[in-house]
This record gives C-alpha cells, sequence and structure tokens, in this order.
C-alpha cells in the first residue's frame, strides 16, 4: 500500500507491459517470496492463494478493518517455522502466508497517544466528553486545522495503547508474524467522506474491505509527521519488545524515518573493529568482524542459509539458539518499495547500526513512474546482494500478483547480472534470513 507519491488511489490492478519476446522460464520451484502485499483488501483473492506459482505471501495488515482479515487468513494458510516453508508436498496444499500486524501512517490519525492524556481525560463517560475528546485530537494530530463539519465525518479515535495490546496478543498467537505495514508518508492526503467502517461480516466477499480510500476525492488535510513519528516508534518498540522484524513504509520522508529509527538503537551501536585489530587479535584468521549481522541472527550454514550444496537448502538443523533479549527496536527492518535514491539506501548500511536492513521493491511503485524507472539501475546496484527482496504491493491475489514478482525478479537479475536460477536463489535466502534471523 505504497504510491511514488503517497497518493491513494483506487483499487485497480495495474496492466503489466505487454512484451511477447520469448523469455528464459522462470524458476519458481526454487521458492519465490512476496515480501509485501495486502490480498486482503479484496476477500475473494483470497482463494485464489493455493493455485498461485509463488511459494510465499507475506500479508500486510494497515487500519483497524484488516487486523482480523489477516489473522484469519494466517490462521489457515500460515507458516509457523522454516521447516514448514521448505517442506516439499503437495503444491496446493502448502502454507503460503506469513502475517504482518501493524497501523499504516496514511490512518495513524485514527489512533490517539492515550500515554498524553491527563488523568481527568483518561475516563470519558458522557457523550458531550467524548465529542470533545475527539475534536480535539483530530484538530492536534490534522494539518490544516479540519473544521467541525470534516471531524464529523471521521470515526471516534481509538487508544494506542489498546491497538498495541491487541497487537502484541495477535504477533504471540502467529510466531511468524512480523509488525507492518508502518512508516511515515509526508505526501499523503486524507479523502473527503465518511469512511465506511461496515464489519467484513456484513460485507460481499467480491467487495472491497472498507476503511480505505474507496475512491473518495483527496482534502487537504494530512497527518502530522510528529504524530506519525509517535505511533510508528510505538510499534517499533513492540518489534523490538518481541524480536519481531519489521516492514517499513517511507514517502517524502526518508530523513525523518531514518532518524526515528536512530532515535530508537542510539546507545546500542555495534562496535566496529578496525582491520588493522583484526589482524592484531587473529593473525591469518580471515573473520569479518564488521558483519552487519545482529547478536541474534544464526550462523547461515545452520539454516542452508550461505552458499551450501543444493541440497542443505533443505535441511534444517535443530540448533540452540540464544534466547532474545528485548530492546527498543526491531532486530531486521525491510524497506518496501524502496523509493529512495542510492545515497539514502547507504545510509542503512552502516555496520554500526543493530538493524539488519533489506530493500523490497515492486514493479507497481519502483517503475510505476518515470521517476521511479530513471533511478532503479542505481538503486538495486546499490544494494547488497545479500539484502534485495522482491514484493507486489497488490491488492488482489492470484495470477496478477505472480506476474508482477516474476517481472520485478527478472529486472533486477539482469541488473545485477545473476542468472534467473542464482538469482532467485539469492533472493529467496535473503527473505529466509530477514524472517528468521
Amino acid at each position: 500500500m505504497c504510491s511514488p507519491t503517497g497518493e491513494s488511489t483506487p483499487h485497480e490492478v495495474p496492466k503489466r507491459g505487454d512484451d511477447e519476446a520469448p523469455k528464459e522460464p522462470f524458476p519458481w520451484h526454487i521458492g519465490v517470496y512476496d515480501a509485501h502485499c495486502h490480498p486482503t483488501d479484496t476477500m475473494a483473492s483470497i482463494s485464489s492463494i493455493k493455485n498461485m506459482q509463488a511459494r510465499l505471501l507475506t500479508i500486510m495488515a494497515t487500519r483497524g478493518q484488516d487486523q482480523d482479515l489477516v489473522a484469519s487468513v494466517a490462521k489457515q494458510h500460515g507458516i509457523t517455522d522454516l521447516n514448514e516453508l521448505r517442506e516439499s508436498s503437495s503444491f496446493e496444499t502448502l502454507k503460503r502466508v506469513v502475517p504482518a500486524f501493524g497501523w499504516h501512517p496514511w490512518f495513524s490519525h485514527q489512533l490517539y497517544d492515550d500515554s498524553k492524556d491527563e488523568e481527568d481525560e483518561k475516563e470519558v463517560v458522557t457523550d458531550i466528553q467524548a465529542h470533545n475528546k475527539k475534536t480535539k485530537h483530530y484538530s492536534a494530530v490534522l494539518s490544516p486545522p479540519p473544521d467541525a463539519d470534516f471531524i464529523a465525518f471521521l470515526p471516534d479515535p481509538i487508544p494506542l495503547s489498546k491497538f498495541l495490546h491487541e497487537t502484541r496478543q495477535r504477533l504471540l498467537a502467529h510466531p511468524t508474524a512480523l509488525v507492518g505495514e508502518i512508516g511515515l508518508d509526508k505526501a499523503f492526503r486524507l479523502p473527503w467522506g465518511k469512511v465506511n467502517e461496515s464489519s467484513s461480516s456484513s460485507r460481499n466477499d467480491g467487495d472491497l474491505t472498507p476503511g480505505g480510500r474507496e475512491g473518495r476525492m483527496l482534502s487537504p488535510y494530512h497527518v502530522k509527521m510528529a504524530h506519525q513519528v509517535d505511533v510508528l516508534k510505538a510499534q517499533l518498540r513492540l518489534a523490538g519488545e518481541l524480536g519481531r522484524p519489521v516492514s517499513l513504509h517511507g514517502v517524502q520522508a526518508h530523513g525523518v524515518l531514518f532518524d526515528a529509527l536512530a532515535s530508537l538503537w542510539k546507545g546500542h551501536e555495534k562496535e566496529v573493529v578496525s582491520r588493522k585489530k583484526q589482524k592484531m587479535i587473529a593473525k591469518g584468521v580471515s573473520e569479518d568482524f564488521s558483519s552487519s549481522s545482529s547478536d541474534e541472527e544464526s550462523d547461515y550454514s545452520e539454516f542452508g542459509l550461505g552458499e551450501p550444496k543444493q541440497q542443505q537448502l533443505h535441511k534444517v538443523k535443530k540448533s540452540k539458539k540464544k534466547p532474545y533479549k528485548a530492546k527498543p527496536f526491531p532486530p531486521r527492518a525491510c524497506l518496501h518499495s524502496f523509493s529512495g535514491p542510492p545515497q539514502v539506501l547507504k545510509q542503512y548500511l552502516d555496520p554500526k547500526i543493530p538493524v539488519k536492513c533489506y530493500f523490497s521493491f515492486s514493479m507497481v511503485v519502483n517503475l510505476g513512474t518515470a521517476g521511479g524507472e530513471a533511478k532503479f539501475a542505481d538503486v538495486i546496484r546499490a544494494c547488497p546482494d545479500g539484502q534485495v527482496l522482491v514484493e507486489s504491493d497488490l491488492h488482489v491475489a492470484g495470477e496478477d500478483m505472480d506476474g508482477y514478482l516474476e517481472d520485478i525478479a527478472r529486472r533486477i537479475c539482469e541488473i545485477k547480472g545473476w542468472g534467473l536460477e542464482e538469482g532467485m536463489q539469492r533472493i529467496r535466502r535473503n527473505y529466509e534470513e530477514f524472517l528468521f534471523g
């Protein structure tokens, strides 16, 4: 759920290119993982997941109306561990979903930070008090200040503490779940009119899940960046508490997003040992002390994630991992449909940063505009081979989602100079490391 401009667009599947030139067969058998998508926005498409060629979909929650939908799809289709991801049973019976639970910045105004409430504000007992609290909240977090008519169409805000409690329970119920989609968006504007708050149980499966733009015109109002940062950092802390990776949205806010993350890892930076000191410590030992892998990450060879023989890809040795120690920041992050220039990407590669950062790319966002197309090759070349992922960012599961995954993967492999088999093996290993550490 991202656009290069931050504008919310009606839910239409964009058309793919009509290139009819013969192509090398795509290696779906290796296992293609969609790092970021939204098929619960169109629940009628969920039945298509079992027939897709993609091995795994990482399905994002974004707002109040889709948290339980993502959980219900994960209950039916969700994987529970790395072994289950790699099992080779009948393709149609495979588990294919990793859920992600989070609150998207486009809807961040619907949460209010109740930790800032005065004592006499914590209990609301009358309609007048509730109305006044709603008006005070939206007047504080939206810019320019909205009038009473616009506020009247907005839903009653939800306490941030309530959402965090519910999200913690969902994460605990789903051991592979990420925190996402979360982030910052400077460009997005709220749509006019009343939000459709109908519950999923009262609608037809052919309809779009309520709560989105739903074709409404955009207003001049946007969510103040300070409030977006507060909502983001609360969710990042939750991810750090539970040791979950995050999927990050960032549009026209690359500097603020980096600063928000950096404020949480401040004081936890990794020591980078100089080459000279490495030689003094262990002469003749070619250990890379500047690796950006975090303390929680296991040796690749334990999971068949390094450069092992092909048969090792489907073996996972039982090993005792160190108990996770809660931190105020997530262990790993994926900057989804990363739209920044190479110099912004390189900020996240500083070996002192204790968060391992990955970058996923999509046809819809990264190659959906002339500007995105112009910088795409340079960004891909700047992205380390071990930190690149692919995604569809589509709201409909099925053939189109497969097609867009194939298209973006082919483009990345071409730029990187990888054969398709080699490239998809690399991207598969990257995703498994992102998810499991």
